[in-house]
């Protein structure tokens, strides 16, 4: 089965198609934002990958979401269940983690079939 690379970078690359199904990076929004342009800015890259790929967000397997802060849950929830498709919600975890630099409050992992 052939693996086909999306924006091949020194360090990884920002999605992998594997078979039928591709797997993001994860995905962070613009330093310095409110969670909420973050997270926005995190979903129009998820569509922007998915669609490089040959997908699209009605055929999302599982989204994994990290916080910085689980106190912003229900800011980052209201941006995610305005862009979700609602009639094929993805499997779904959200946790709080220290992410790579503080700057950063939101982070998804994408994983979609195509």
């Amino acid at each position: 089965m052939s693996i086909r690379r999306i924006e091949v970078g020194p360090r990884m690359s920002q999605a992998v198609v594997h078979g039928n199904t591709v797997y993001l990076a994860g995905q962070v929004g613009a330093p310095g934002t409110s969670v909420t342009d973050q997270t926005k800015a995190v979903l129009a890259e998820v569509d922007r990958l998915l669609a490089a790929a040959g997908s699209d967000k009605s055929k999302i397997l599982q989204t994994i979401i990290y916080l910085s802060d689980m106190s912003t849950f229900g800011e980052m929830n209201a941006v995610w269940k305005a862009w979700i498709d609602p009639a094929n919600p993805p499997a779904r975890a959200t946790s709080e983690a220290a992410l790579a630099a503080p700057k950063y409050k939101v982070e998804f992992i994408v994983t979609a079939a195509i």
